[in-house]
C-alpha cells in the first residue's frame, strides 16, 4: 500500500496512537507530586541525575518548574509538558499546579489527557484539593491510577486508606501491590498483579519473581513478623477487593493502587510499568458534531493552554495542542474553526518543560507547541478542514475581582497589551464593562494575583497594584430570547461586561443580588462555567 494513501495514514495513526500514554498527575499540595514527576522522568531516561532538582540556596526547582516565581516559592504555578520514550511507548506527562489557587490551569489540562495519576500522602489520605481534582476527572470519565506516597514515613494503615478512597470518592479500589511493612519498617512491596517482591533497598524496578504468597523464598527475604502480616493482609486484600477490571477502570469507576516513596525513589518504576500496562492509549473524543476516532486520517486537535514568554528573550507565545486524530506534519496549514482562518504550523514543538525541539511529525495523544502571535486561544479547534469543535475546555467564574492600579499612566498601553496576552494564556480573566469604565480582572485564587503582579513586572516591565471592586460574583449570561438579553442589558448596563471572547457577563455585589436576578429574569441563564470554544469570532 502506498504510504501516501489515506488508508496508509489511517493505519499509521492508529498504530502510533496505540504507542502513546498521555497522563497528568493530580494531588493536594505537598503530597509529593513534583518529586514523583522528576522520578518518573528519571526512570524514563529524560533526565540523568536526581540531583538536578537542587538549585542554588538549596531551593527546590524541578525541571518542570521554570518560572522565576515557581523557583522562588518552590511551587508549581503552570502546567509543563514533558515527552519521553520508554520500551517502545511514548509518554506525554503533563505536570500540573498543585496549589488550589491555580486549579483552573489543572482543570483545562485534564481535558488533554487520557489518564491521571492521583497521588496521596500515606499520612493524610484524601485532602481537599485531591477531592476537587478527582471530581473533574469523574466528570470526564478519566481513568485514575492511585499512588500512595511516603510509605517510608509513619502513616495511616493501608487498609484504612483504601477504605477512605472507596467511601469518600465512591470509587472501587483494586490494589496492584501491597506494602511489606511501613515507616521505618518498610521493606518493600509485594506485587499482586504479577507475583514478585520489590525490595526498598534495591534498584527500583528490579524484582524477585515468586509463585505466590506461600513461595518459600519469602521466608528468607522477609522477617517472620512482617511475613505473617503480609500474608494476612494480602489475603484480606485479594479476597475483599475486586480484581482489576479494565472496563471499569476505563469508565473511571475503579482505580488500581500502587505504593511507594517518590523521595526514596521506590515504587516509581512499578508505577511507570503500571502506566504502560494499564493506562489507555488515546480514545475517541466528543466534538459538537460527532465522535472523532484517533485512527482517522484527517488531523484534528484542540488548544488547551497558551503560554507566553517561555523564552523571555524572544517574547514568544506558544499554544499547546492536543492531537486527537491523524498526523501533524511540519509545515501544515490548519483550519482554525473559531475564525475560519488558515493557521500555518511551520515548526511544531515537542517539550521537556521549557526546553524544546522541532517535531517533524506528531500523532494522536501527542502534545505539541505551536508558536503564534495571539492568533490561537484556549479552546480553539484545529482541523484539516472539517468545521467541528471539541467539547470541554472550561472557563470558571472567578472568585476574586480586581481593578488594576497603574502608578505610571505612560505604561497604560503596555499594560493593556500584557493583560490581553495573559488573558489569552489563561493566567487571568479580563472583563470590559459595557459602560466604558476600566477593565476588571478575575482570578480563581488570590495567589494568581501574586503571579500576575510578578509576571507583569518581570516579563513586561509594568509594575502594577490591584484594588478591590464593588463586585463579588460574576456569571455568564445566555438566552435564546434575544429581546430578553437586550432588555436585561438596557436595565443593568452599569453591572455588565464582556469577557475576553465577547461573551456577556453580569457582575453582582452580593450573592443575594445574584439570586434576585435569577428570580427576576427566569428567561435568562446565569452560568458559573463556560466552555471556551462556544463563541465564533465576531465578524
Amino acid at each position: 500500500m502506498d504510504q501516501d494513501t489515506p488508508e496508509a495514514f489511517t493505519t499509521a495513526a492508529a498504530h502510533e496512537a496505540s504507542r502513546r500514554r498521555s497522563f497528568a498527575i493530580i494531588a493536594h499540595p505537598d503530597a509529593g507530586k513534583t518529586t514523583l514527576t522528576e522520578k518518573l522522568l528519571l526512570k524514563g531516561g529524560a533526565i540523568q541525575l536526581a540531583g538536578q532538582v537542587r538549585a542554588k540556596g538549596n531551593r527546590r526547582a524541578t525541571r518542570s518548574d521554570w518560572m522565576s516565581i515557581e523557583q522562588d516559592r518552590g511551587i508549581s504555578v503552570a502546567t509543563s509538558v514533558m515527552t519521553f520514550e520508554r520500551d517502545g511507548l511514548i509518554f506525554n506527562l503533563l505536570d500540573t499546579p498543585g496549589h488550589e489557587d491555580f486549579s483552573e490551569d489543572t482543570y483545562r489540562t485534564l481535558t488533554a489527557v487520557d489518564a491521571a495519576v492521583m497521588v496521596l500522602d500515606a499520612a493524610k489520605g484524601i485532602e481537599a484539593q485531591t477531592l476537587k481534582l478527582f471530581e473533574v476527572c469523574r466528570l470526564r470519565d478519566i481513568p485514575i491510577i492511585t499512588f500512595i506516597n511516603k510509605m517510608d514515613r509513619e502513616g495511616r494503615d493501608p487498609l484504612e486508606l483504601l477504605d477512605e478512597i472507596e467511601k469518600t470518592l465512591a470509587l472501587d479500589v483494586s490494589p496492584a501491590a501491597w506494602p511489606v511493612g511501613q515507616g521505618r519498617d518498610l521493606l518493600g512491596v509485594y506485587d499482586l498483579l504479577d507475583p514478585a517482591l520489590r525490595m526498598l533497598d534495591t534498584a527500583d524496578g528490579s524484582h524477585i519473581p515468586l509463585s505466590g504468597l506461600e513461595d518459600p523464598q519469602l521466608e528468607t527475604l522477609v522477617p517472620e513478623g512482617l511475613l505473617a502480616e503480609l500474608r494476612d493482609q494480602a489475603g484480606l486484600v485479594t479476597g475483599g477487593y475486586p480484581e482489576f477490571d479494565r472496563e471499569a477502570f476505563l469508565q473511571g469507576t475503579l482505580t488500581p493502587v500502587f505504593f511507594g516513596s517518590a523521595l526514596r525513589d521506590f515504587g516509581v518504576g512499578h508505577l511507570l510499568d503500571g502506566l504502560a500496562r494499564l493506562a489507555p492509549p488515546p480514545r475517541p473524543r466528543a466534538a459538537d458534531a460527532r465522535m472523532v476516532a484517533p485512527g482517522e486520517a484527517k488531523l484534528t486537535g484542540f488548544v488547551f493552554k497558551v503560554q507566553a514568554n517561555m523564552d523571555p528573550q524572544h517574547r514568544d507565545r506558544v499554544a499547546f495542542l492536543r492531537v486527537c486524530s491523524g498526523r501533524l506534519q511540519k509545515g501544515a496549514r490548519l483550519l482554525q474553526v473559531r475564525t475560519g482562518k488558515q493557521v500555518p504550523v511551520n515548526a511544531p514543538l515537542f517539550f521537556f518543560a521549557k526546553d524544546r525541539q522541532v517535531a517533524e511529525e506528531a500523532w494522536p495523544g501527542d502534545v505539541v507547541g505551536i508558536a503564534n502571535h495571539g492568533i490561537l486561544r484556549i479552546g480553539d479547534t484545529l482541523t484539516e478542514g472539517e468545521p467541528i469543535n471539541f467539547r470541554g475546555v472550561p472557563s470558571f467564574a472567578p472568585e476574586h475581582l480586581r481593578r488594576v492600579r497603574l502608578d505610571d499612566p505612560m505604561l497604560a498601553k503596555k499594560l493593556n497589551k500584557a493583560l490581553e496576552q495573559l488573558a489569552d494564556e489563561g493566567v487571568v480573566q479580563i472583563f470590559r464593562p459595557l459602560d466604558g469604565s476600566p477593565p476588571v480582572i478575575g482570578v480563581v485564587g488570590l495567589l494568581q494575583i501574586d503571579v500576575l503582579q510578578s509576571r507583569l513586572k518581570v516579563e513586561y516591565g509594568v509594575p502594577a497594584g490591584f484594588e478591590h471592586t464593588q463586585w463579588e460574583y460574576l456569571r455568564w449570561v445566555t438566552s435564546e430570547d434575544r429581546d430578553a438579553i437586550a432588555r436585561f442589558s438596557q436595565f443593568n448596563r452599569s453591572e455588565l461586561a464582556e469577557d475576553h471572547d465577547g461573551a456577556l457577563v453580569a457582575l453582582f455585589a452580593s450573592d443575594w443580588r445574584r439570586k434576585r436576578a435569577e428570580e427576576e429574569w427566569k428567561m435568562l441563564s446565569f452560568h458559573a462555567l463556560r466552555e471556551q470554544h462556544a463563541l465564533p469570532e465576531k465578524k
